[in-house]
């Protein structure tokens, strides 16, 4: 027992050295902190008081001039600060109610409701081309059922953030990969497409769209500027809904600059950010992707569904390209991989899981399409009662 007692004293003793050699060497440190960085002083009461150090008070960025607001989303802070009751944002296109206020589908909530009720859903990292079903999903939406690229495997798609997201990865993946890293963008076209491919790393060029003299397709135009096009340039196309003019080529249009760029060798990059919600017709909006991919070539397609699911604040979209065999398509995959860890790692998942839902039910799938269909049709009309309204009070001369 005395030898157990003698034992525990000696440990207790080293003990107390250890921790009086640590606390010296604390206080020491305190001590050469004190006197050598922080560049203080004691007031009265003892207590240490610091000063700024040596150029702390000029900011390193105090150079910086105050950016402008972006002309498309400006307009919506414009309108929040604007007092009046009676006002109208027509900045950014999102669908707002008879009240002005936004609108969340009844199948989203219910997506979101099964969502909650099934415990087995976890919030882990997604994989860098996003949630698998999703892409699945996605691709078919867009290419069609029983597409001869899905069944051949030739679809590379990884879920993005949003169109914008889409459009920003294809266009590092085609400045990093691709022979020709020039694309031609449409006069006019979405303020942010000219951004997106710059900083993407792509030369942007354009190509005449609108005649404002027919208020129409500039067929001719747009045809004799693709054909002086450089061999393998990226050409972006409006897959439906031309933002901002609202003008999309006919049918037979389509065909003729599906031949043009075919045989030019250039490369199609849709933006499918409206499908469904130009026309009500899920189908219909897709025609010239289609159209497209059923020729066998590659193309890109970047797809969105804030439009018609309402999922603005989710930032879920998906990129697909279409490749000419399955080993390239898989080759270009892990590519994309390459682009996007670096970029934001991998994308959210809970918009993904609210559209992978819809899109695999039967009933949720249909009760989308009706709903769909209603805003479309409300949007349209909305239009004619406006171009009525205008014409009425003499401000529309043709």
């Amino acid at each position: 027992m005395e030898r157990g007692l003698s034992a525990c004293s000696s440990q207790e003793a080293e003990r107390e050295e250890s921790l009086s050699v640590a606390g010296r060497r604390i206080e020491s440190l305190v001590r050469q902190l004190t006197a050598t960085s922080m560049e203080g002083h004691s007031n009265r009461d003892g207590d240490l008081s610091f000063q700024p150090t040596a150029g702390s008070a000029v900011s390193a960025f105090q150079h910086l001039e105050q950016a402008p607001e972006d002309p498309i989303l400006g307009v919506t802070v414009a309108y929040n600060k604007d007092p009046s009751p009676v006002k109208l944002n027509l900045g950014v296109g999102a669908y707002r109610t008879e009240e002005g206020k936004p609108l969340v589908l009844n199948v989203v909530r219910q997506a979101e409701e099964l969502l909650i009720q099934d415990r087995s859903r976890y919030k882990e990292y997604l994989p860098i081309t996003g949630l698998a079903e999703f892409n699945k999903l996605s691709a078919k939406l867009i290419l069609g059922d029983g597409s001869p690229a899905i069944a051949e495997k030739r679809v590379a798609t990884a879920q993005c953030l949003s169109g914008t997201g889409s459009l920003r990865v294809g266009a590092e993946f085609l400045a990093k990969h691709y022979s020709q890293p020039i694309i031609y963008i449409p006069v006019p076209t979405w303020g942010n497409h000219p951004k997106i491919f710059t900083l993407g790393g792509l030369s942007v060029k354009t190509y005449r769209y609108y005649d404002p003299r027919t208020r129409g397709l500039d067929y001719q135009g747009m045809l004799e500027d693709l054909q002086a096009a450089p061999p393998g340039a990226i050409v972006l196309l409006h897959a439906c809904a031309h933002n901002p003019t609202g003008v999309d080529p006919t049918q037979d249009q389509w065909e003729g600059i599906r031949q043009l760029i075919r045989s030019k060798g250039l490369l199609p990059f849709f933006d499918s950010a409206y499908q469904g919600f130009a026309s009500g017709s899920l189908d219909a909006d897709a025609y010239s992707v289609r159209l497209f991919v059923g020729d066998g070539g590659e193309c890109f397609i970047a797809q969105s569904y804030a439009k018609n699911m309402g999922l603005y604040g989710e930032r879920v979209g998906a990129l697909s390209i279409v490749c000419r065999s399955a080993t390239v398509a898989t080759r270009v995959e892990s590519q994309l991989k390459l682009v996007i860890r670096p970029m934001y790692s991998s994308p959210p998942i809970h918009g993904a899981l609210i559209v992978a839902t819809i899109l695999s039910d039967r009933n949720l799938y249909y009760n989308w399409t009706v709903e769909l269909k209603n805003m479309a049709d409300r949007i349209i009309s909305m239009r004619h009662q406006l171009y009525d309204a205008l014409k009425a009070r003499g401000e529309i001369l043709y």
